[in-house]
């Protein structure tokens, strides 16, 4: 059988990809436009494996998209402008490649038969949630999981209140999907997860940045009050709730993913400058980005109940295993450095 992944010389796109060589029996056929975010070093170690091919290519061009989703088994949509700051500077790249290369692969789904479409989304799309004091819950070294069981969580009935460019747009790929499969009967299957790290994530995200910039010795931007919390998760664990839901999710139905782990952006700062032995002087807080959201976290009940899913990789040694990467294949992340990368989550 044979699955198209698009966006697969992405960060989650490889992690992907790779688990999908690992786990499954599926021939994988990755689609990618080698933007800036595309690296086919990130699937080095699986060049000229006999189940692997890419394809350079755009999701928006409706006669590729259609070519190699005939014969295919399924398709996972990966493929995504997916950096928030990017999307405000300038939201019509995301319009572009978010609603409309969905929908180009949506309909070439159809047309050929196609028996899944995954759709691999954000819990972005949710919008921002109410948080007790995050210095109390969120800031310390307590199991945030007990901590925080009273305070409010996404769930997949939560309605969507995107607000930035970036996550607008992905709520209208989410529609799309599930409008595919009650109009058309088209298998839809949509998975929205929290905050990812881990290996070959581009340094224009939090962790990344902070662990590439502490390890050169460069000031740390943290926005604002440094106070935002996100819900973590190695992108391992993402991609093996992914590979559930391409193979045990219920059609038509949406899925959470999250590790478990709640922490304040300053949490997460500090512990990278510690696993780096970097300066804590190199911290810096600068202006906050518009319509910052809060906070995010997401209850996963419904993935661990119906997929059988459940995290693997614990925050702490994650994040020792993430610094290490990183200090190990500076090359890597030295290639695509541009300047221009501020720091988000």
């Amino acid at each position: 059988m044979k699955v198209l992944v698009t966006g697969g010389a992405g960060f989650v796109g490889s992690n992907l990809i790779r688990a999908l060589l690992a786990e499954t029996r599926f021939h994988v056929v990755n689609l990618d436009l080698l933007t800036y975010a595309g690296n086919l070093e990130n699937l080095a170690d699986v060049d000229g494996h006999p189940r692997y091919r890419f394809v350079r290519g755009d999701i928006c061009d409706a006669e590729l998209a259609a070519e190699l989703a005939a014969g295919a088994s399924a398709v996972v949509n990966v493929a995504a402008e997916s950096h928030v700051d990017r999307s405000i500077a300038s939201a019509a790249p995301f319009v572009r490649t978010n609603v409309l290369g969905t929908q180009t692969l949506l309909a070439a789904a159809l047309a050929q038969g196609v028996d899944r479409f995954v759709q691999v989304s954000t819990d972005e799309v949710y919008g921002s949630l109410p948080w007790a004091d995050p210095e109390d819950v969120f800031d310390s070294d307590a199991d945030s999981t007990g901590a925080t069981a009273a305070e409010a969580r996404f769930t997949e009935e939560t309605p969507l209140a995107p607000r930035s460019p970036y996550s607008a747009s992905k709520a209208g790929a989410d529609l799309l999907a599930l409008a595919y499969h009650e109009t058309h009967g088209l298998d839809v299957v949509v998975t929205r997860c929290t905050n990812n790290y881990g290996p070959y994530q581009l340094p224009e995200k939090l962790v990344p940045l902070m662990i590439t910039r502490a390890m050169e010795g460069k000031t740390l931007p943290l926005y604002g009050d440094g106070l935002h919390v996100r819900e973590w998760i190695h992108v391992q664990d993402h991609c093996r709730g992914i590979v559930a839901a391409l193979e045990r999710g219920r059609t038509g139905q949406i899925y959470n993913f999250g590790g478990g782990a709640e922490r304040t952006n300053r949490w997460m700062v500090g512990r990278i400058v510690e696993a780096v032995g970097a300066d804590p002087g190199l911290i810096a807080h600068v202006e906050d980005r518009p319509g910052h959201d809060r906070r995010y976290a997401v209850d996963a009940t419904k993935a661990r109940r119906d997929l059988d899913w459940t995290p693997r990789i614990g925050l702490e040694a994650g994040l020792q295993e993430t610094v290490a990467w990183y200090g190990e294949n500076r090359r890597w992340w030295r290639r695509p450095a541009s300047g221009e990368y501020r720091g988000a989550a």
